[in-house]
């Protein structure tokens, strides 16, 4: 599922270390009250999360409890925060500058470089190095800001292709291999009132940016210490342009991701593909619980957007350091141990960042025709785009290209727009929280 969906995607900004982070590294931090109590002979790390923990899962505080008793000197403490995504990040930044915040915490990768500009995570480039190799490349870089990295990666959400195998049988077409495949298919499918995609407004911030990664964007830069803001590139041009001729031709629905309409066009058999994140998987499986369509779907790859395979971040989270942990070394460990526990995570609903054989449940594999989903999803991890950043605040930026999206799907507005609009609230964001812009 998405972490605490709508997390975000990958970050490779500059969040002004000078003016944010210099002034968290004052003689007050000295003397802060310890979140993690510690000894000469052991350490606690208080670890606050957001996982679901539901029936059936291997529950977080099991997983802890083989760490502890693994490392008596690093004892861990997990609490679950049951609230929203930002709830939590209001709490930890209340309870950092009240020098009463966790040594580690379960952030949003589009939350990370908030945190960074506010000073509210450590830097951790150098214990982070020794775990590189043992997560994706993609989502590793995501815990990254200014080239500094302030945690590790747990689980991704890269853009992958679902459909209906045995649908598109029925139709003579094939999972589209590029732009033009698709658009060649879709409207084949419209002709016979079915259709492969769904353009979804609701998702449209984190779904089309995500897309535009794959196009070969990169919407955030630092240059010379400004922030450069291109979210109308090359690729999201194309991305815009693929789309509107869609919708211009009625080849695609125009149905909000997370509405019943959206589930019922799926139960029904006439949405019979959608571009989704990877942790849309399970979620299908249950949108589609009590019909016909068991056993009929297939994964697969994005089709090419002009980059080769390629798939842009959509969603997903890792656990930060967070401003004034004691014992950021043994965090860090703490943090590369847990989130290669991948049989646990993945019970819990993940796609994990961990490289390493990820087990299809039973339930999730028997949907998908027999497929090694998760096989399918990590190849989905590997050519996830490294480059692609968001900015702090994309939040409010998220809420205006929504209702853009929104009206682009009734005519109002062009696909374009959205991209513009991603552009023009931006700049005012990231103007209104003071920090240079080079546009």
């Amino acid at each position: 599922m998405r972490n605490f969906r709508k997390a975000g995607a990958g970050i490779a900004v500059l969040a002004l270390a000078s003016l944010s982070l210099a002034a968290c590294s004052s003689d007050a931090d000295k003397t802060k009250k310890d979140t993690e109590t510690s000894s000469s002979s052991d350490t606690q790390i208080q670890f606050i999360h957001r996982l679901p923990d539901g029936e059936g899962m291997t529950k977080v505080d099991e997983i802890v409890k083989k760490w502890n008793k693994e490392n008596p000197d690093k004892q861990v403490k997990a609490t679950k925060f049951d609230g929203k995504a930002q709830e939590l990040t209001k709490k930890l930044e209340t309870d950092i500058k009240a020098d009463n915040g966790p040594c580690l915490a379960q952030l949003g990768y589009s939350e990370v470089p908030e945190m960074y500009t506010k000073g509210l995570v450590e830097d951790v480039t150098k214990q982070a190095e020794a775990y590189k190799d043992k997560f994706a490349a993609g989502p590793f870089s995501l815990m990254s800001v200014d080239g500094k990295t302030v945690g590790l990666p747990q689980d991704t959400g890269p853009l992958v292709y679902y459909y209906n195998k045995a649908e598109f049988e029925k139709l003579g077409i094939e999972a589209p291999k590029n732009l033009d495949d698709f658009k060649a298919a879709a409207k084949k499918a419209a002709a016979a009132g079915k259709y492969i995609a769904d353009f979804q407004p609701d998702e449209s911030a984190f779904w089309l940016s995500a897309q535009a990664a794959a196009a070969g964007d990169s919407w955030y830069k630092v240059e010379n210490d400004k922030w450069a803001v291109k979210t109308d590139g090359e690729g999201s041009q194309k991305v815009a342009a693929f789309w509107q001729d869609l919708l211009d031709n009625k080849a695609v629905l125009t149905e909000n991701r997370w509405d019943d309409s959206f589930k019922k066009a799926l139960g029904d058999k006439k949405l019979i593909g959608t571009i989704g994140a990877a942790w849309e998987a399970p979620l299908l499986v249950d949108d589609m619980a009590g019909t016909d369509n068991e056993g009929e779907w297939a994964v697969t790859q994005l089709p090419d957007y002009g980059q080769g395979v390629k798939s842009g971040p959509d969603g997903g989270s890792g656990v930060a350091v967070m401003k004034g942990c004691k014992a950021p070394e043994a965090a860090v460990d703490f943090a590369g141990w847990f989130n290669t526990q991948i049989e646990s995570l993945v019970s819990q609903g993940l796609v994990v960042a961990a490289k390493g054989d990820a087990k299809t449940p039973e339930k999730i594999s028997k949907f998908y025709g027999g497929q090694d989903v998760f096989a399918e999803l990590s190849k989905a991890n590997e050519v996830m785009a490294q480059d692609f950043g968001y900015m702090p605040g994309f939040s409010g930026v998220m809420e205006e290209m929504n209702k853009t999206a929104a009206n682009a799907a009734t005519g109002e507005k062009k696909v374009a727009d959205v991209f513009k609009t991603a552009q023009d609230v931006s700049v005012k964001s990231l103007q209104d929280q003071k920090l240079p812009v080079a546009n």
